[in-house]
C-alpha cells in the first residue's frame, strides 16, 4: 500500500497562485502542473520570461484524474499540450522566437562560430544540472541515518554526499567564473538569462529545505572561510542571489512555509524516496 499522503496543499499559494489564476482561462498551450514540483516550476518560469499566453491547470501527481492520464499515460508533470494548425511540437524557445513579441532568446541563436560554440557549452551544463546538480540534491535532502538493524545502511556518509553535491555546484561556478561571457554576471551567460539559469533555478531556490531538514545544511563555506575558492564561491554567490530575485522565479513560487507541507517534506521526514521517480536527463 502507498504511504504518500495525497492530502497536500490542492493549489499554488501566494504569488504563484497569483499567476496561475491569471492564466485560469483557455489557450492554444495548456500547463498541467503541480505546484511544488521543480520540474514544472522551470517550465513556467519560460512561459513566464516569454510572456507566452498560457492556461495552468493544477494535478495533484498523485490523485491523476482519467482525462490526465489519457494525455500522459506516464502520468508526469509538467505535461504541456498545445494546439497548431500543422499540428508539430517543438520547444518553446523555438517555437516562440519572435523577439519583439515574446522577448529574447534563452538560448544563443545564430549560426556564427561564437553561437554555435555558446549553444552547445549551454547544453552542456544544462546537462551537468540534469545528471549531476539534481540528483545530488536529492540524495542529499534524502540521506538519512541507517536504522538500528542495518536495515537501510547508507553507502555513503552525509559528508561524502554533500561533498559530491558541492562539487558539482562548485563546478558550475568555476566555469561562470572562468568563462569570458560569465566574468561580468550574473548569470551563466554573463548579462544575458539563459535557460542553463532556468534549469538550475528552482533546485536553487530550495537550498534551505537542506539547510532546514539535514545537519550542517548544503555546506557551502562563508566568506572569509573559503580558502583558494574564494574566488569561486564569490561567483556563485552573486549567481544565486540574482537568480532567487529574479522574478520569474519568485512569480512562480508558492508560500514558503507550503514546500515543507509538500511532499519534500513528507517524503525527507519518512525516508522516502521523492523525486528520484521523476528526475530523468531530459529538459
Amino acid at each position: 500500500m502507498s504511504t504518500i499522503d495525497t492530502s497536500i496543499t490542492p493549489t499554488p499559494t501566494g504569488a504563484a497562485g497569483r499567476l496561475a489564476a491569471a492564466h485560469s482561462s483557455p489557450q492554444p498551450l495548456t500547463l498541467y502542473g503541480s505546484w511544488f514540483c521543480p520540474f514544472v516550476q522551470r517550465v513556467w518560469m519560460v512561459l513566464h520570461e516569454k510572456n507566452i499566453p498560457h492556461h495552468y491547470v493544477e494535478i495533484n501527481p498523485y490523485k491523476k484524474e482519467k482525462h490526465f492520464l489519457e494525455m500522459n499515460p506516464r502520468g508526469l508533470v509538467p505535461t504541456v499540450t498545445i494546439e497548431l494548425s500543422d499540428g508539430k511540437k517543438e520547444w518553446l524557445d523555438e517555437m516562440y522566437s519572435d523577439e519583439k513579441k515574446y522577448g529574447g532568446r534563452l538560448l544563443p541563436a545564430g549560426d556564427g562560430e561564437r553561437e554555435v560554440f555558446e549553444r552547445a557549452r549551454c547544453r552542456l551544463w544544462m546537462n551537468h544540472v540534469a545528471t549531476r546538480v539534481v540528483p545530488g540534491f536529492y540524495r542529499l535532502l534524502q540521506w538519512t541515518e541507517a536504522a538500528e538493524d542495518g536495515s537501510s545502511k547508507q553507502e555513503k556518509t552525509i559528508e561524502e554526499v554533500r561533498g559530491e553535491f558541492l562539487a558539482a555546484v562548485k563546478a558550475f561556478a568555476r566555469e561562470m567564473l572562468e568563462s569570458d561571457a560569465g566574468k561580468g554576471g550574473p548569470w551563466f551567460l554573463g548579462e544575458r538569462f539563459s535557460l542553463v539559469d532556468v534549469m538550475f533555478a528552482p533546485w536553487a531556490k530550495r537550498l534551505w529545505l537542506i539547510d532546514h531538514y539535514k545537519p550542517g545544511g548544503v555546506g557551502i563555506p562563508g566568506k572569509g572561510e573559503r580558502g583558494e575558492d574564494e574566488e569561486v564561491w564569490a561567483r556563485w554567490d552573486k549567481w544565486y542571489e540574482a537568480v532567487v530575485e529574479r522574478e520569474s522565479v519568485k512569480a512562480t513560487w508558492s508560500d514558503e512555509d507550503r514546500y515543507i507541507e509538500s511532499e519534500v517534506g513528507q517524503a525527507t521526514r519518512k525516508g522516502q524516496e521523492f523525486a528520484l521517480r521523476t528526475a530523468r536527463a531530459a529538459n
